[in-house]
């Protein structure tokens, strides 16, 4: 009964998210893209401040690199929501987020998969991102008290997309535009644009993993085995 019950929670949680993503105001029209084509896999884990699914996660986000590196086309994301906690602040929220991402990369690593050599592992760095199964990611956070209504969710999810994907875009002249038309709807949506914004190789993308305004000498509390 306990079983039915989880898989009967989780399976509404993905409705909601997709329904979230589905909804006229929502600003990532990414995002809309990949769940349109089926392209956007969900999975839903118990806790967001616990190491409990962390080799499923990374399991299947190295079983999800292999399958874009045989059929790299269109746009894809993969989005794990966790059951909770849901009263996390957003320092509490940026935190626990890092602290996954830092569990994972241990056990990436632990597993013998190699960083992508496209990009940097340094957070400092201005071409940062993680990397998972040979493949790097830029981290979208989700959270109920996200400060950015795009970025709210009732629990705390991490929505990993694919950084070849975007660099694939820009070789086709489509990044720009994209990236404008998401800017504008966010604006729409919140009053004012994303003060975290910035394009990749110009600052360090984990300035924006979590969705947190964070302050000029902010410093990523993460640290790439392998690097």
């Amino acid at each position: 009964m306990e079983t039915l019950s989880r898989r009967q929670q989780s399976a509404s949680l993905e409705e909601q998210f997709c329904a979230m993503i589905a909804e006229r105001t929502f600003p990532c029209v990414g995002a809309k893209s990949a769940a349109a084509q089926g392209a956007l896999q969900v999975m839903v884990a118990r806790d967001i401040t616990s190491a409990w699914n962390d080799l499923e996660i990374i399991r299947t986000l190295v079983n999800w690199s292999g399958e874009y590196r045989d059929e790299p086309d269109g746009l894809r994301s993969f989005a794990v929501i966790f059951e909770g906690p849901d009263d996390l602040d957003e320092i509490g929220f940026e935190k626990a987020m890092w602290q996954r991402l830092q569990s994972i990369s241990d056990k990436d690593a632990w597993l013998g998969q190699s960083l992508d050599e496209r990009v940097s592992a340094d957070p400092k760095d201005p071409h940062f991102c993680v990397s998972f199964g040979g493949e790097a990611y830029f981290v979208v956070g989700l959270h109920p008290a996200a400060s950015r209504p795009a970025r709210r969710f009732k629990r705390p999810v991490l929505v990993f997309n694919l950084h070849d994907q975007f660099e694939r875009l820009r070789a086709e002249g489509r990044y720009e535009r994209m990236r404008e038309r998401i800017m504008e709807r966010d604006k729409a949506l919140a009053g004012s644009t994303n003060p975290m914004l910035a394009r990749h190789g110009d600052a360090s993308a984990a300035r924006q993993f979590s969705g947190r305004a964070v302050e000029k000498d902010w410093r990523c509390p993460f640290e790439d085995p392998r690097a």
